[in-house]
C-alpha cells in the first residue's frame, strides 16, 4: 500500500475507492496543499441518482473532509445527448421537460453528504447544460472537435463494444465523450478545476478530457476512477427484485434501503463499512473480523449507518426498529413498506401473483409460481400453496393490511385505499 501526502488518497486508499489515476504523484500534492477541486458528472436520466452514484459522491465527502473543493455537475446538457458507456443500444431520448423534472428530483440528495456553501472547501453545484447548450456548431468543431481523433474514440470501451457486439451507435451519442471532455475544460477554466472523478468505465471519457485541457492551455487536469461495484460473488451491486437502488426516499424507502445492507454477503460486510459509511477503520476492522453468527451484528450496523448517512440518524433506526420487531418478535410493524390497492380488487379478488408483483417483491408472475413451489412467498406469515389463491377482505388483519413476505427478510404491506 502507498503511502500518500494528502490525506485524501489516503483515506480513498484505504477505503478502497482507487482504481486508476493519471497522475498520483501530481494529485497527491496538490490534495496536500487542498488545492485539488474535483468534480464528478450525475446525467439526469431518472428521478433518482442510484447507488452507483453514490459510491462517486463519497468520494466527493473524503475530498471535502480533507480540505479540498467539490463540484457536482448536473448534467442538464450531456442527458440531452446520453451515455453510451456500457449500453447495448441508444438510451431513449428525454425531452427538455422530463430531463429538468428530474434534476430538480436529484438535487437535494447532495446536501446528505456534502457541504454547499461559500467557503474555500464548501461544495458548489453547476449545470453543464449552462455552456453545451449555448455552443456554436461550427465553433464546437474548430475549436473543440479538431483535437480529437476519431482512430482513438473508436478504441474507447464506450465505443469498441458497442462496435464488437454488432450494435448500432448513433452520431449523437458518439459525440457524448467530446461533451464530456469539454465540460472538464470548462470547469477548469471558470472554476480552477484539476480533477474528474468517476466510476472505472469512465475512465477513457475522463482521459479524453485531460488531454484536450492540454491541447487548449488549461493548467494540468488529472483523472481518478473507483472500481465497479461488484459483490462477494461476482454479482453486479444495487439491484434488487423491486429494480434499482434508488437514493430517493419516495422510490427507495429508508427501510428498503436499511434492509438492502442488512442482506450484505458475510465477505462485503468489512468492504462496505469503509465505502458506505463514515466509521473510523479501526472500528470497521473489528466489525469485520467478526465471525459466525456475529457477522450479523456487524450486517445491522452497516445498514444504520449507511441508512443514517442517506436519510438521518432517526430514519435509520426506525427502520431498525421495524426490522427487530418484525424478525425478532414477529409483530406486524406499521413501518413496513406499503402498497395501496383499490378496495375494489380485494372486494373482487386480488390473485396472489398479481399481488407479490405489485407488492414489488418478485418481478412478474413465472418468478412469483417459482418462489410458491419452493415454499418462498407467505400471507400473513402463512405459506402460499396455491398460485390460484385470491386475496380478499377475509385476507385483512385487526390492523386493516395483508403482510406479503418473501422469504424471511422481504415484507409488504397491502392496504386497500
Amino acid at each position: 500500500m502507498t503511502a500518500f501526502k494528502s490525506d485524501f488518497l489516503n483515506t480513498l486508499q484505504e477505503r478502497g475507492f482507487i482504481r486508476q489515476c493519471s497522475d498520483f504523484e501530481g494529485l497527491d500534492a496538490l490534495a496536500a496543499k487542498g488545492e485539488a477541486t474535483a468534480y464528478v458528472g450525475y446525467d439526469c436520466t431518472a428521478r433518482s441518482l442510484h447507488i452507483g452514484n453514490y459510491l462517486t459522491m463519497m468520494m466527493l465527502h473524503w475530498l471535502q473532509e480533507s480540505g479540498n473543493k467539490p463540484i457536482t455537475l448536473m448534467g442538464g446538457g450531456t442527458t440531452m445527448v446520453g451515455d453510451p458507456s456500457g449500453k447495448d443500444e441508444t438510451r431513449a431520448m428525454r425531452t427538455v421537460a422530463e430531463i429538468e423534472a428530474n434534476k430538480e428530483s436529484i438535487r437535494g440528495v447532495f446536501a446528505k453528504v456534502l457541504r454547499y456553501g461559500e467557503g474555500k472547501s464548501d461544495a458548489i453545484m453547476l449545470d453543464n447544460a449552462e455552456w453545451l447548450t449555448k455552443l456554436n456548431w461550427i465553433e464546437m468543431l474548430r475549436d473543440v472537435g479538431r483535437h480529437f481523433s476519431v482512430n482513438r474514440m473508436l478504441t474507447m470501451d464506450s465505443v469498441r463494444l458497442r462496435l464488437e457486439r454488432e450494435q448500432e451507435m448513433s452520431f449523437i451519442e458518439f459525440n457524448y465523450m467530446v461533451c464530456q471532455a469539454y465540460d472538464f475544460v470548462e470547469l477548469a477554466k471558470r472554476t480552477g478545476c484539476k480533477l474528474q472523478m468517476g466510476g472505472s468505465d469512465q475512465w477513457g471519457n475522463i482521459i479524453m478530457g485531460v488531454d484536450l485541457g492540454r491541447r487548449m492551455g488549461t493548467h494540468q487536469l488529472f483523472a481518478l476512477t473507483t472500481p465497479l461495484l461488484t459483490t462477494a460473488s461476482g454479482a453486479k451491486m444495487g439491484k434488487t427484485a423491486q429494480g434499482a437502488v434508488w437514493l430517493n426516499a419516495d422510490q427507495f424507502s429508508p427501510y428498503d434501503f436499511w434492509q438492502y445492507w442488512r442482506n450484505t454477503e458475510d465477505a462485503d460486510v468489512g468492504k462496505f463499512l469503509k465505502l458506505f459509511t463514515t466509521l473510523p477503520i479501526a472500528e470497521i476492522k473489528k466489525l469485520e473480523a467478526l465471525g459466525g453468527s456475529e457477522i450479523n451484528e456487524a450486517k445491522k450496523v452497516l445498514a444504520t449507518e449507511a441508512t443514517a448517512l442517506l436519510h438521518g440518524r432517526d430514519a435509520a433506526n426506525e427502520a431498525a426498529e421495524t426490522a427487530r420487531r418484525t424478525f425478532e418478535e414477529g409483530a406486524l410493524a406499521e413501518s413496513l413498506p406499503t402498497v395501496e390497492i383499490p378496495r375494489g380488487e380485494l372486494d373482487g379478488g386480488l390473485g396472489v401473483l398479481n399481488a407479490f408483483v405489485r407488492a414489488g417483491l418478485v418481478a412478474s408472475n413465472g418468478e412469483a409460481r417459482r418462489q410458491i413451489k419452493g415454499g418462498g412467498l407467505r400471507v400473513n406469515d402463512e405459506p402460499v400453496t396455491d398460485e390460484k389463491m385470491a386475496l380478499s377482505a377475509a385476507n385483512l388483519t385487526p390492523e386493516g393490511v395483508i403482510k406479503l413476505s418473501f422469504g424471511k427478510k422481504k415484507h409488504v404491506l397491502i392496504r386497500p385505499a
